[in-house]
């Protein structure tokens, strides 16, 4: 074979590269499971070993050879395959310092087989050829590295702001959950002080609510824990009742409805679903709340109603009430955070809060994977409806 310029050696080794680049695929991967104490398919799974590696291992292949110098820079195809490999390491919980020790073995790994087809050439290849070539091979494996660990990092910082976010609104929301039960109890305390004590079943009765709204403070506080320690895709699941779920949340709010004369009505049958339980709770909590905040004082007989759709595979809690409905101009805003459509009738109304019921529905709708969707008529009242896969997917 006769063998001319140092182009032309660069080519002979490309293509060598090519032609043997599963071989080196597998000699990279045995270098990686000699160094970490783990199967083979916890490292890269076999078929995306063989659609990403491979795939790589060719494109440097380009580069080492005649190609433009800016080969692998402008081939998009083999860049989106270095970025895949960055989401697929971080969905592995891989680490920068491991990325960086798989893409140095895998530049050793070829720079022994470069070394290895020198030694079989008829013509020997001078050193600065060599040096050429094996410049453009690490080359090329640094830009690939370099887009593998962009996108790493990248999904790295995406998850440490997801999880800042969270936390703030965690916070928000264990500050507006608990407002209502710490409320009641100090209402209770202050009365309890007061010479309505003196009638034994007035007394009774306040010392009643006090100790009802402790025991839902805890069941908050579990509740809110459980939340934070779980991601949206994630969930704590569980097989569950509706029916039983929607008279838990009847249960929590029957005092108050009752203080705003507001009768609720079930008319959810029995239907199992796998969920995450504690967010479909506060979802309904907050939806049913917000439907008694919200009744219109000048009708006498103002109600909040749970109905169930149930098909197949999904179902859908329609919370319904005729309360004073929400005008055109708010309903874009009513799940944004510290948004009050009616905060001008606080007064009137007996309310305060902050704007996160509709917020916290929103958020806990997204981590049960459920569509969370509404229609109102101002004077009339609204329908909020809860649609939600009946098993886990």
């Amino acid at each position: 074979m006769t063998i001319g310029t140092a182009t032309d050696f660069g080519d002979v080794i490309a293509q060598r590269i090519k032609d043997a680049h599963l071989d080196i695929a597998r000699r990279w991967l045995d270098r990686l499971e000699a160094l970490l104490p783990v199967e083979a398919n916890e490292i890269f799974p076999t078929d995306q070993v063989l659609d990403h590696i491979p795939a790589l291992i060719n494109e440097i292949a380009d580069y080492v050879g005649s190609g433009p110098t800016d080969a692998v820079v402008a081939n998009t195809l083999v860049l989106s395959k270095a970025r895949e490999l960055g989401d697929l390491r971080f969905e592995q919980k891989a680490s920068v310092h491991q990325l960086l020790r798989e893409y140095r073995i895998l530049a050793a790994v070829l720079a022994a087989f470069v070394n290895e087809q020198f030694e079989t050439l008829v013509v020997s290849a001078s050193s600065s050829d060599a040096v050429a070539i094996i410049g453009r091979l690490n080359e090329a494996v640094f830009v690939l590295l370099q887009t593998t660990v962009d996108t790493f990092v990248s999904r790295y910082t995406a998850r440490i702001d997801e999880q800042t976010t969270r936390l703030e609104g965690f916070n928000r929301m264990v500050s507006h959950e608990l407002r209502q039960p710490l409320s009641s109890v100090q209402y209770a305390v202050e009365l309890l002080r007061s010479a309505v004590a003196e009638d034994e079943e007035k007394r009774a009765r306040l010392i009643e609510v006090a100790d009802r709204n402790v025991k839902r403070l805890t069941q908050l506080l579990g509740m809110l824990g459980a939340i934070t320690q779980t991601e949206h895709d994630n969930p704590q699941l569980q097989s569950v009742d509706l029916a039983k779920v929607v008279a838990e949340v009847f249960r929590q709010l029957r005092e108050t409805a009752d203080t705003k004369h507001v009768t609720l009505r079930s008319v959810v049958a029995p239907a199992t679903v796998t969920a995450d339980v504690s967010r479909l709770e506060l979802v309904l909590v907050n939806l049913v709340a917000n439907g008694i905040k919200y009744r219109d004082p000048t009708k006498a007989d103002s109600f909040v109603e749970i109905s169930l759709i149930d098909r197949d595979r999904e179902c859908t809690l329609c919370v319904r009430d005729n309360g004073l409905g929400i005008a055109a101009a708010d309903q874009p805003k009513i799940f944004g955070r510290f948004y009050r459509a009616h905060s001008a009738r606080d007064s009137e109304l007996g309310n305060d809060g902050v704007g996160l019921g509709l917020a916290i529905a929103a958020e806990c709708a997204k981590g049960l994977k459920a569509a969370l969707t509404f229609e109102s008529t101002e004077g009339v009242g609204t329908t909020f409806a809860l649609t939600l896969p009946k098993a886990a997917g």
